[in-house]
C-alpha cells in the first residue's frame, strides 16, 4: 500500500456510526439453514464481526466449541483495559478511540455496565519513546490526555510508591470493559437480531478455491457464502499447517489481590487502571469488589487452551506479591482473593492478523490479539465486515504475509 493510502486509511478508521437496531426473532440452529456467513469463534472479534455483519443485513451463525466468553477462551476473563496510548501506532490509537464509543453504546443498549470510566495511567521514565510518541498521537487523534509530572502523581495518588517512575501520560477517557459480561451480553443481542450462536467444535477445511462449509466435530455441517475464522488460540489448531507456526498461544496469570476492609484507595475513583510498560506490569482497580487485579504483560510459556492447567503457578504468586508489595505498600502482605489464568494468542510481531485465506477466496481468518486486542473488538468486528461485504485491499500490517515463526512482539 502506497503511503498516502495508508495515511487516508489510518485517519479514516472509526468513521461511522451504530445504526438503530430492529428487534428480529431468533433463528433456530439449523446446520442447513442458508446464510451468508458463518463465523468461527464467539470470542470479542468473533461476536463483533457478527453483530457488524447482521447489522448490515447477513443472515449470520457464530460456531463456537464452548460457548461465549468462556473460561478457555481468550476473551474469557473477568476484566480487560482500553487505553488509546500506543506510541506511534497510530492506527491502534484510532480503532481504540472507536472501539470505546461502541463499547459505551453497547452498554447502554443492553442495560448492563460493560464499561467503568476509571481513566488510565501510562507510567514513564525521562524520554521514553513510547510515552513521548503517544502523547504525539493522542494529541493528532483529539484523544483527551494529561502529562502528569512525577509531582503530580504523588499528590494525585499517595497510596502508590512509583519508584523509578518520573512522569506518566493519563488518559481519563479510558477505562475497564467487564470482558466476560461484555461478550455474553453481545451474544444475547446477536441472538436478538435474528443470528444463531451455536455450540461446536469446527475442524479443518480441506481443499481448495471455494469452501462451500465447516463441519464440526460432531459431524454437522454449517453452509454459507463466506467463513470468518476468529477463533483465536484454536487458529493453529484448525490450519495447523498455515498457522502453526505463526500464532502462538501463551500462559498468562491474573492475581487479584483484597485491599483492607474499608479502603477506599484502591477503588474507583481514587485509584485508576495502570500500565508500567517498562516493568511489564500493569494493573486494574478493584471493580465491582473483584479485587485489586495484577498482571504481568510479558509472554508466558506455550499453552493449549483445550487442555491447560488454570491454576496459577506459585512462582508467578511469589512474583506478583513481590511487585504489588513494592509499588503499593498497603497490599503488602494482602490477602489473594481471586486468580485467573487466561492466554494471550500472540501473532509473531503484535499486529492482528486479519486476511484472507491463502487457498480459499471466500475465507477470512482474523486473530493475533496478543494480548492487546479485546479493547479493538468493535473496530475490528466493523473492518472484517466490511472487507468481507465489500473487498478491498487488507491493510498490511495485519497481512499473512507479514507474521513470521518467530515470537519477538513489537505491539505494546
Amino acid at each position: 500500500m502506497e503511503a498516502k493510502t495508508r495515511r487516508e486509511f489510518v485517519k479514516t478508521v472509526g468513521t461511522g456510526a451504530l445504526s438503530s437496531l430492529l428487534t428480529a426473532r431468533a433463528s433456530a440452529s439449523t446446520p442447513g439453514a442458508a446464510r451468508d456467513v458463518v463465523v468461527v469463534g464467539a470470542g470479542v472479534f468473533g461476536t463483533w464481526t457478527a453483530y457488524h455483519l447482521l447489522k448490515a443485513g447477513r443472515k449470520v451463525a457464530v460456531v463456537d466449541a464452548y460457548g461465549p466468553g468462556s473460561s478457555r477462551a481468550s476473551s474469557g476473563g473477568e476484566t480487560r483495559a482500553i487505553r488509546m496510548s500506543y506510541g506511534d501506532d497510530e492506527i491502534y490509537t484510532r480503532f481504540s478511540w472507536r472501539s470505546l464509543a461502541q463499547w459505551k453504546e453497547l452498554s447502554q443498549l443492553v442495560g448492563h455496565p460493560l464499561f467503568h470510566e476509571t481513566g488510565v495511567l501510562w507510567m514513564a521514565r525521562d524520554e521514553d519513546p513510547l510515552a513521548l510518541q503517544s502523547v504525539e498521537v493522542l494529541s493528532r487523534v483529539g484523544v483527551p490526555y494529561e502529562r502528569l509530572t512525577r509531582s503530580d502523581l504523588e499528590k494525585r495518588y499517595p497510596q502508590v510508591d512509583f519508584g523509578p517512575v518520573s512522569w506518566a501520560v493519563w488518559e481519563p477517557r479510558a477505562g475497564g470493559l467487564m470482558a466476560r459480561r461484555s461478550v455474553h451480553m453481545l451474544a444475547q443481542e446477536l441472538a436478538r437480531l435474528g443470528g444463531e450462536v451455536v455450540a461446536g467444535a469446527a475442524v479443518m477445511p480441506s481443499g481448495k478455491g471455494r469452501l462451500a462449509s465447516v463441519a464440526t466435530q460432531d459431524g454437522r455441517s454449517f453452509t454459507a457464502a463466506s467463513f470468518v475464522f476468529a477463533c483465536g488460540p484454536w487458529l493453529p489448531k484448525i490450519f495447523p499447517d498455515l498457522l502453526g507456526r505463526r500464532i502462538f498461544p501463551t500462559r498468562q496469570e491474573v492475581f487479584y489481590f483484597g485491599p483492607p476492609s474499608g479502603d477506599a484507595r484502591f477503588r474507583p475513583p481514587r485509584m485508576p487502571i495502570w500500565i508500567d510498560d517498562i516493568a511489564q506490569w500493569y494493573g486494574i482497580p478493584d471493580i465491582e469488589g473483584k479485587g485489586f487485579k495484577l498482571a504481568q504483560h510479558a509472554m508466558g510459556p506455550a499453552f493449549d487452551p483445550d487442555s491447560g492447567e488454570r491454576s496459577v503457578s506459585p512462582e508467578g504468586l511469589l512474583a506478583a506479591r513481590a511487585f504489588v508489595g513494592e509499588r503499593f505498600p498497603a497490599l503488602r502482605g494482602a490477602p489473594l482473593v481471586s486468580a485467573e489464568v487466561c492466554q494471550y494468542e500472540n501473532s509473531s510481531n503484535g499486529d492482528f492478523l486479519i486476511d484472507r485465506h491463502p487457498d480459499f477466496d471466500n475465507v477470512w481468518l482474523v486473530g493475533g490479539g496478543s494480548g492487546h486486542g479485546f479493547k479493538h473488538g468493535p473496530a475490528v468486528g466493523e473492518y472484517v465486515a466490511e472487507r468481507v461485504l465489500s473487498g478491498g485491499p487488507v491493510e498490511p500490517r495485519f497481512s499473512l504475509a507479514t507474521k513470521g515463526t518467530e515470537l519477538k512482539r513489537e505491539v505494546t
